[in-house]
């Protein structure tokens, strides 16, 4: 193909972790960033609406940027400037999947400015984004759609990050409960301790493989299937408002696990409604169908 002289792509947002499957289960909701990019002669213009606007840089630092930049690294084919404009509706620093959102709508980008197949580059795209998340399961949530496996390869070789999606089953309707506060992922992952207990890994493990069975076939065993006692417990700390949300939720019979690194919550509801009496004056209820179609591309 040409190299097109414009590309706006629509990247959804994503939920990570799903409780047991911590750095491994990713599920795009439709939460999306509208990104445009044309080609200019020199330079970097960004603009931005919504979500980071005031907060975040224009220039080469933005992420979208750099993660463009990273992706001509491999593929060439830069252009000598850009225009940008972002219009965001994934909340930063919320457990969301913003910042994936961010690198996978710049990679895909870069591609396609770079006269290149998206359909053959996205594991180009996934080896980009993923490592500059340093795992997957976000990034390839917001690439591919749908709910991700992702996994990593151990070692410096070229394709390190590997991810699946699977079909989620139609009777999950998220809701996301958005917080009203920020969350440092890097903060929250220092509360993590170097060694579990083996019990607690074997009782993760086992939930993590219910979770791929109650995801994509049975959604009547969510409730046991989001159970973990790898990270969310030493991580209450950060969050406990966030945390005693979850505990009702799942105390009315509602699967929920914490959003990612939080402070937000998901709770995988059978017809996308919530039970009354719950406490959510510093959240925001909204209710997110699945997205599965993935990071999306129109070239203007």
């Amino acid at each position: 193909m040409g190299r097109p002289g414009e590309v706006r792509i629509r990247v959804p947002g994503s939920s990570a972790n799903l409780g047991p499957g911590f750095d491994s289960f990713g599920l795009a909701l439709a939460l999306h960033d509208d990104v445009e990019v044309s080609v200019t002669s020199g330079g970097v213009d960004v603009e931005i609406e919504g979500e980071g606007a005031g907060q975040v840089p224009c220039d080469e630092a933005h992420l979208v940027v750099r993660a463009m930049r990273a992706t001509w690294n491999i593929v060439g084919d830069a252009p000598p400037g850009l225009r940008m404009r972002c219009r965001n509706a994934i909340p930063h620093s919320r457990g969301l999947g913003s910042s994936a959102a961010a690198a996978v709508a710049g990679a895909v980008a870069a591609v396609v400015l770079a006269g290149r197949d998206l359909e053959l580059e996205r594991e180009t795209v996934l080896q980009v984004t993923a490592g500059m998340e340093g795992h997957a399961d976000n990034a390839a949530a917001s690439l591919y759609g749908g709910f991700v496996v992702a996994w990593e390869t151990a070692g410096n070789i070229a394709e390190r990050f590997h991810a699946v999606q699977l079909e989620t089953h139609p009777g999950i309707h998220p809701v996301a409960l958005i917080a009203g506060r920020e969350s440092s992922t890097s903060a929250t992952r220092g509360l993590l301790p170097d060694h579990v207990p083996l019990r607690d890994a074997a009782f993760t493990g086992s939930r993590t493989a219910l979770a791929v069975l109650a995801f994509t076939q049975r959604p009547d065993l969510l409730l046991p299937a989001t159970e973990d006692r790898l990270h969310q417990g030493y991580r209450r700390p950060a969050y406990p408002e966030s945390s005693r949300l979850v505990d009702a939720l799942r105390e009315r019979g509602i699967p929920a696990a914490i959003s990612g690194a939080g402070p937000s919550v998901l709770a995988l509801t059978a017809d996308g409604t919530l039970p009354e009496g719950l406490d959510l004056h510093r959240f925001r209820a909204v209710a997110l169908p699945v997205d599965d179609a993935g990071a999306t591309i129109e070239i203007g």
